[in-house]
């Protein structure tokens, strides 16, 4: 398995992606309702656009010049919303050697978040820039991100310095445990380690990519003995790479923690042979993933459904100032299987069937009627 990286998981708005560049911190997890103990899906990000560029007041500008700290809150399933309040650069401050976030009222570490957003009905009227829905999210979470996902080369320091990629990725919690509670529209919903199917990434650069791709689960459990797979978990990510501003065929990466075994399906790792398919069918009522990885020594096939009904068309403003994501799918209620196979014997052999479920799930291309900067 993949060690720690959390030197990957600091803040990157550096040079040039100072002035041209956003930093992003995501957490998602399920909550208990403190009364009737039904189930809720939430999620948590930090979210920062070109810092140089900014000042006391959050900049809003469609010219590539706009820039804040935003933090971005909000639930999947029925009543599904995002939330979204921003602060000037000026009144946030954020560590470089350190992960340590502050904005306003909300706060992030390695190990600890908490927080307050609301936005009433006649704000989010007022002001389509924000681009948020009306409600409130209070919360107050620990972090122990147990299970992690270095990509290789690609986010190295090297890699980094060079801004190679229009996009990066780390994937610090895979499998995160969290407790603590969370407070919608004053509902309190309780969280637990042990059901909280907790997740925990980052991502940074200079541009988004398209088509965008993420499957991520930690609820798994073998179809074969009907045992729960507690220290395992499937993450899946990528789109179409670019390099130096070049666009690469379109790529993604595939890993499974199987009960402490790794499989990596790494397009970037060339000696490992790998290869990763994907389908993406966006239906009536649900949207359906499929995704097929193999190596020399595995294979997994594994498909996805998440209810339209349970996702969002989720909002974000690239740091050129266009928004060109305008059908981004994303959820966290995602359930679904995988198929796993290990060579022995010189053959594939059946490994273990395992049913997901509270998955991240997300998939959007680029309007093709945005212009390009």
């Amino acid at each position: 398995m993949f060690a720690a990286a959390p030197e990957r998981n600091l803040y990157m708005l550096r040079g040039a992606l100072a002035r041209r560049g956003y930093d992003w911190w995501w957490h998602s997890f399920t909550a208990r309702h403190a009364q009737s103990g039904d189930g809720r899906a939430f999620f948590i990000e930090f979210f920062v656009c070109n810092p140089a560029l900014g000042g006391a007041e959050p900049i809003f500008d469609e010219t590539g010049k706009q820039s804040y700290g935003m933090v971005k809150v909000g639930t999947w399933g029925e009543g599904a919303r995002q939330l979204h309040s921003y602060l000037g650069m000026a009144a946030s401050d954020i560590a470089t050697e350190t992960l340590s976030v502050r904005m306003g009222p909300n706060r992030l570490s390695e190990t600890e978040t908490a927080g307050s957003v609301e936005v009433s009905a006649a704000d989010a009227a007022g002001h389509p820039e924000w681009a948020s829905d009306a409600g409130s999210l209070r919360w107050q979470l620990s972090i122990d991100k147990q299970l992690h996902y270095n990509v290789g080369y690609g986010a190295s320091a090297p890699a980094r310095a060079l801004n190679l990629f229009e996009m990066y990725w780390h994937a610090e919690g895979i499998k995160t445990a969290y407790e603590g509670w969370v407070e919608l529209d004053g509902e309190r919903y309780i969280v637990t380690p042990e059901t909280c199917f907790g997740y925990a990434d980052k991502n940074w650069g200079s541009n988004f990519t398209s088509p965008w791709l993420w499957i991520s689960s930690c609820d798994m459990v073998s179809r074969l003995t009907g045992k729960r797979l507690e220290n395992s978990a499937v993450e899946i990510g990528g789109g179409q790479p670019r390099v130096l501003g070049i666009a690469l065929p379109k790529q993604l990466l595939a890993y499974l923690v199987y009960e402490g075994r790794s499989f990596e399906f790494n397009f970037s790792k060339v000696w490992q042979r790998t290869n990763v398919t994907f389908a993406f069918t966006e239906g009536e009522t649900e949207n359906r993933w499929s995704v097929i990885a193999t190596s020399p020594t595995a294979r997994m096939e594994l498909d996805l459904v998440c209810p339209r009904a349970d996702m969002l068309l989720v909002r974000y403003q690239a740091p050129d100032g266009t928004r060109r994501h305008t059908r981004l799918w994303n959820g966290g209620t995602g359930q679904g299987e995988i198929r796993l196979f290990e060579k022995r014997d010189g053959a594939l052999q059946p490994l273990d069937i395992i049913a997901i479920g509270h998955a991240g799930c997300e998939y959007g291309e680029y309007d093709q009627q945005t212009p390009y900067r």
